[in-house]
């Protein structure tokens, strides 16, 4: 091995990728099960918007995609000669760009999804303006994406 490829330099590429994937779906289980308790709830007295209010959920799974897609990338540059520590750490500091954008978003969809679907369950009006909220709340996942992927062709 070289002066710049210590042995131990994979493993920050192999926890870039495990945060990666870990915290995009802490997000994106957060973001499932707390709009989904909303719909639940929701679903009781008015079971014909169960499919319109589904949409958070989808939402939130997406962010998980989010956090495969950059776990994926980050795992197939891993090699065992020529790992560079400074690749290692450009693939951790996207791994963590991409996990804890996602866990963010995925907490943000998950607050905005349940009180979003009990509330138009209540003002059909409420609809749309719970999809805005909800696509900038995703977007904050989405920055996290763009900057993995820019951290990870450096």
């Amino acid at each position: 091995m070289a002066e710049n490829s210590p042995i131990y330099a994979p493993f920050f590429g192999v926890m870039g990728a495990a945060s990666a994937i870990i915290f995009s779906a802490l997000g994106a289980a957060y973001g499932t099960a707390k709009s989904g308790t909303g719909i639940a709830a929701m679903s009781v007295m008015r079971p014909e918007l169960i499919m319109k209010s589904i949409i958070p959920v989808v939402m939130a799974g997406i962010i998980a995609i989010y956090g495969l897609v950059v776990a994926v990338l980050i795992a197939g540059g891993l090699e065992s000669s020529n790992y560079t520590l400074y690749k290692g750490f450009v693939h951790l500091g996207a791994g963590l760009a991409v996990g804890f954008s996602g866990l963010a978003a995925g907490f943000a969809i998950g607050i905005v999804g349940d009180a979003g679907v009990r509330g138009t369950a209540q003002q059909p009006r409420l609809f749309v303006g719970m999809i805005l909220i909800l696509i900038f709340a995703e977007v904050l996942g989405l920055y996290g994406l763009i900057v993995a992927i820019y951290l990870y062709t450096k």
